[in-house]
This record gives structure tokens, sequence and C-alpha cells, in this order.
């Protein structure tokens, strides 16, 4: 499969605009490049301002025209049910253009398609669900509200998880009866283009679903700025966020909704399982190479247990295999871009210069090819709560190790950055946990455990990780709107 993908992939891939793929006249072409051998993967049409407005025109004339919202409810819900099926059905494929497009492991880029499916299918139960309430008011008047859809959505997704943060997005919009002009990243817009022809096969009306990939600077901040957007969901960084209002700001006002970045604490108290602590700091910190907004980037860990805590911590990452992301035996693939790579070597650098003790060999392994964004994971011990390392996204699998001394100091150490994503409380005490579960600044806390997610589970950030929640029933509060109707009886 991987070598009909190839071959697939050597001719310019368009556009998807009003159900159809769209090759721009201008002839712009974006170089995918294969993150795991430096090698253009492939080349991808360019969206300009032009193109965005043609996406936007689709997607305004099925909204205006009710072909989407109009839909009986249980038609719409159907048609989602079947791009659940068709994900599921092209699992395998999908999973190797993440691969090929994005340098994680086979493992994880199939292992992807199955939560973005979950998320159409959770999403068609809502679409029969979705309803206003009456209110007793004064004065005889009947009052009810109705719950409509935004109208035309923009959405523009990371690279980490393309397939599945583009389904986060498009499924909740679909079900509200929302249209969409989709932006993935130029460095992985396979899957989202894919995701447009399943959904076009699905039965999706033309122009409720549009794909056009292109530079943020120029496609995004089309989108961002256009008239006739109703709302902008964005996953991406700080920096871009604030573009993006800055853009709401200045043009209509538009909705925007934000998941944005971390620094997650992982607390560990003394009484904790310390082999469960491990594993969870493990697959927090370098699944998807640690390219991960809800990465367990900060490991808390009690002075008394520290030791014992690190000794099994580094056994287990010197163990792990770096290299093909196509190889089954390899835990980590290569990271998306030689521009993310530098960042984390940087990074890296950084925390030594600080002072951070590194405590993981940065040897290449003999099975990691020569070419290729590969970098093995990093831990560093004897971080301050200061340091750059501790304080700033680095979005790669670096660790970093705080000691704390009691749950005030973990507590004030936890909180003590500008993000608030997620994080995790390691303990066996149950009355601690509840306690510190109010006390961590954070949109989601788990405990005993790291990386818990469900369709249904809202999922978001406070602080500067962003306004709103995605998934669960949180998430058709981005896409509708509500209207107050007073009869007077």
């Amino acid at each position: 499969m991987r070598k009909a993908i190839e071959d697939e992939l050597k001719q310019p891939q368009p556009l998807f605009i009003d159900g159809k793929a769209y090759v721009p006249n201008h002839g712009e072409l974006i170089d995918v490049v294969n993150p795991a051998t430096e090698s253009i993967l492939c080349q991808v049409h360019a969206a300009t301002e032009n193109e965005v407005n043609l996406a936007v025109q689709a997607a305004r004339r099925a909204f205006e025209d009710s072909t989407w919202k109009g839909m009986n409810p249980s038609a719409r819900e159907k048609i989602l049910l079947r791009i659940a099926d068709l994900l599921e059905q092209n699992a395998e494929r999908l999973g190797t253009i993440e691969t090929l497009n994005n340098g994680k492991t086979i493992r994880e880029g199939i292992g992807d398609v199955e939560p973005s499916a979950d998320a159409f299918r959770y999403y068609a139960g809502w679409t029969r669900k979705i309803y206003g309430e009456t209110i007793p008011v004064d004065g005889g008047n009947f009052v009810y509200t109705l719950k409509e859809p935004v109208g035309v959505c923009g959405q523009i997704v990371p690279w980490n998880y393309p397939l599945l943060m583009a389904a986060w997005k498009v499924a909740p919009a679909l079900a509200c009866g929302c249209t969409i002009v989709l932006k993935p990243s130029e460095w992985t817009p396979l899957t989202a283009l894919e995701l447009a022809k399943i959904t076009k096969e699905a039965g999706l009306p033309d122009g409720v679903l549009n794909v056009v990939p292109g530079y943020g600077s120029v496609a995004g901040e089309a989108l961002s700025r256009h008239m006739d957007v109703d709302k902008i969901a964005f996953t991406g960084s700080i920096r871009t966020a604030r573009l993006l209002l800055k853009a709401s700001a200045e043009s209509n006002l538009k909705k925007v909704s934000l998941e944005l970045g971390g620094k997650s604490p992982l607390l560990v108290f003394d009484d904790a399982d310390i082999d469960g602590a491990v594993q969870a700091a493990m697959a927090g910190s370098f699944a998807n190479k640690g390219e991960v907004c809800s990465a367990s980037t900060r490991l808390l860990v009690q002075s008394s247990i520290k030791d014992k805590l690190l000794d099994k911590l580094t056994s287990r990452c010197e163990q792990m295999k770096v290299g093909d992301p196509f190889d089954t035996n390899n835990h980590m693939g290569a990271l998306v871009s030689k521009a993310q790579y530098e960042k984390v070597r940087s990074y890296i650098e950084k925390g030594k210069t600080e002072g951070a003790r590194l405590i993981t060999s940065e040897a290449k392994q003999n099975s990691m090819p020569d070419k290729g964004y590969y970098l093995r994971p990093a831990i560093f011990d004897e971080v301050k709560s200061h340091m750059s390392i501790a304080q700033e996204e680095i979005f790669g699998p670096v660790l970093s190790v705080l000691e704390f001394a009691d749950e005030a100091a973990a507590i004030q150490i936890a909180n003590g950055t500008s993000y608030g994503l997620v994080s995790a409380i390691f303990t066996k005490d149950i009355s601690r946990a509840h306690r510190l579960a109010k006390e961590i600044k954070a949109g989601v806390v788990w405990i005993n455990r790291w990386n818990g997610f469900d369709s249904a589970a809202p999922f978001g950030g406070n602080k500067q990780s962003g306004w709103g929640r995605e998934l669960g029933k949180n998430a058709l509060d981005l896409y509708t709107t509500d209207k107050c109707v007073w009869v007077n009886i």
C-alpha cells in the first residue's frame, strides 16, 4: 500500500472546493516533505486569498440554501455515521499517509483513525438532540429558544495530529449544521484532503466542507479576516492565536475558539504507584515524538522517591528505539520538520546552559537512519521553575524533572507557568487527589493516569492554553448560537 500511495502522490495534489478537486491557475506549489527521509513526498497546490474566497463562497451558498442545515436531522446523522465507517474502512491507507507526512510511527498513524471515526460517530448522535428550551416569564408571554448553527466556520488545524484534530473540529460543526472551510498545516495537508474525499463519498453535499492547504500568512490570514466567515476554530500556538484575535477584532468580530499549548505537570507523591507513574511519564512525554499539546513535559516528583523513580524512568527511556516509522519495532519516528528538529535541539542546549542536568544519552542508535529528523528522548534532572525548559512549550521529546518537598510546593510549581491545559496527580490518598484537582489550574486533571480522552469528555485549557472546550456536549456551544423568541399570547 505504501508504494501505491507514493505513486499516487507524484502528481500535485489539488485543493477541495465546492465538492470537487480544484487546481488554482497561479501554479504555486507547496513542497510536502517526508520527515523520515528529508525527501519531498509530494507537492500540494497552495491556496491564496483567491482560493480562500472561492471556498468561503461555496460554504456560504451551502449554508444559506439550507442544503445541510435544512436537511432532516436523521439524514445528517446517517451521513456522519457513514463518514465514520469510511474512515475505519480506510484506516490503513489513512495511517500510511499520516506516517509518510508527519513522521509518527505507523502504529500511531493508524491508531489516530479510530478516535477520528469515533468523533464523527459520537456527534452523529447529537444531530437529533440539539434543541432549545422554554422559559417561564412574566406578562403573558410564551418564550422559547432556538439553538441554531453559527454559520460558515473557518477551521485551522495543526501538524501534530492532522486527521484527528480535523475530526475534532469538523464533526461537531457538521452535527450543528454549519459549513466549513478547513485549512490544514502546509506541512501536513494530506489526510485533510483525504477526509474531504471521504465526506463526499459519504454523501455530504457540495460546499459543506472545503479544504484549502496553504501558508498561514496567506491562506490562514485570508480566512481569519474574511467578512463572510462567522467563526474561527484554531489549534496551534499562542503567537498565531493572538494574530487571529486581532484579525477578528479588525474584521467582523467573528467568534473565536482556541486550543493552544501546554506545559503540563505530572505530580508524583511518595505514596504513588511508581511503576504506573513511570509508564504515564513515558507515554505523556514521548508518544508522538513529544509533539503533543497535552504532553507531560514537567514531571514533579516528591524528594523522597525521586532517585528511585528516575532510575526506572531513565532505564525505560534508554530502551526506546528511534528510527524508521514504518518499522514496528521502533517506538518513535521522526520529528515533523527540520525547523521543529532544530527548535527542539536548541532547547536541549539551552537546558544544559541554564544548569539542568541531562541524564539520558544523546548518542544515536545504530538503527537510526542517516537521513531524517530523528532525535533521542531527553530527560533533564535538577530543573528549576524559572528555566526556559520548565516554562516554554518545546513540542518535542524533552522531559523536565522538578523536585518538591510537600503538597504546597507541588501546587506552587504546578501552577507556575502561563499555561493551564492538562495535569495529572499520582497518589494513593484519595482525599489529596480530589483536593489537588481543585487547586491545579488546568482544564483537565487526570488522577493516577495520563491521557484520558473520549469523544464524550470535554477537552481544553485555562490561562494561555485557550478558550472553549472541544469534544463532548461542550463542543456544540462552539458551533451554535442561541436565539430567543417571544410570543405575546
